[in-house]
């Protein structure tokens, strides 16, 4: 295992240390927790949003604390679920007095820990409500999960979601909007090489030297298939067609694209990807509104990507472009 870190064990600690030193103007952290905060939390008035998960996943989730998002992220060990008593934490150190909405991947410890954690705050007298997300066409009831993994198209949810918030709405309202875009997003990934879990030593599963593996999960889950190395235009027209195909996308439908690397594909192969997913798109008459490329949410250093597609209304289309400022948004 080759990784700059110092003690396995103490990998997440050390970095969110790390980024605290980089960014004490934007962030600060809950004491004795692994909770990341918007440095001006709460925020009294606005309905608040908290995230997170296992740690591996950055920019995800802390990368998406501040002005138009998240309020908070919760910082879990590596591919591994927070704890309910630190979401606990960072639903009472974001809290405004407005409630406050958990965006939780479905993952059955996530689904779980977060769930638990809301009624541990109702009963301290805080209002919570929560979204899961599901946004992974590739399988049901994978390694972790019952039913669809949530994966890339949770930066979407933050993203909306956190723009209605920050322009004061109710939380009845900041939930209604997060479960609109949890409807109209769909994601597929791919993976050409592993990744290592710090305390693990090695890697957690082998993907042979001529092989990728398509609909992988972001902690490294199996996918649908095993399949010889295709072209960029190959895979990307297969994960694409299976997010337009779920999404039911026709002509004159609106979208926005995310193309994410889980860690080691470089931009120029995300690009070439992505002229392949521009060329489908214009083929079927679907209007894309915006793309992003790069990196929205990793898998440690795997090599692979992800492609998620929104579907989008007027309402939706307002919110993705409103003003955001966190370290994974701009």
């Amino acid at each position: 295992m080759k990784k700059l870190i110092n003690d396995p064990e103490q990998v997440v600690r050390d970095m969110i240390d790390g980024i605290l030193y980089a960014h004490p103007e934007r962030l600060k952290n809950v004491p004795d927790t692994s909770v990341l905060v918007r440095a001006d939390a709460p925020v009294h008035g606005k309905v608040a949003l908290v995230s997170g998960g296992g740690s591996g996943h950055e920019p995800a989730h802390a990368g998406y604390v501040g002005k138009g998002m998240l309020d908070g992220a919760v910082c879990g060990e590596v591919f591994t679920s927070p704890t309910p008593d630190q979401v606990l934490e960072a639903i009472k150190a974001v809290d405004g007095g407005a409630g406050v909405l958990l965006v939780i991947k479905n993952y059955t410890g996530d689904v779980m820990n977060f769930e638990m954690a809301a009624e541990l705050a109702e009963a301290e007298g805080i209002q919570v409500t929560k979204v899961i997300v599901n946004d992974d066409v590739a399988v049901e009831n994978s390694t972790y999960t019952t039913g669809r993994r949530g994966i890339a198209g949770t930066v979407f949810v933050h993203k909306i979601a956190g723009a209605i918030a920050d322009q004061g709405a109710s939380l009845e309202e900041v939930e209604r909007v997060a479960l609109k875009v949890i409807d109209n997003v769909r994601s597929m990934g791919m993976a050409l090489t592993p990744c290592t879990v710090p305390a693990a030593g090695k890697a957690g599963f082998e993907i042979p030297e001529d092989e990728m593996e398509i609909g992988m999960g972001i902690h490294g889950e199996p996918g649908t298939h095993r399949a010889k190395i295709e072209s960029a235009d190959t895979v990307a027209d297969q994960l694409l067609s299976l997010v337009i195909n779920d999404l039911n996308l026709q002509a004159d439908d609106k979208v926005a694209v995310m193309l994410n690397s889980l860690g080691s594909t470089p931009q120029m192969e995300l690009y070439v990807m992505n002229k392949t997913i521009g060329k489908v798109l214009q083929s079927k008459g679907i209007i894309v509104h915006k793309t992003y490329v790069g990196e929205f949410m990793t898998s440690l250093e795997m090599a692979g990507c992800s492609v998620s597609v929104l579907k989008l209304d007027e309402e939706l289309t307002e919110l993705l472009d409103a003003k955001a400022d966190t370290l994974g948004w701009k």
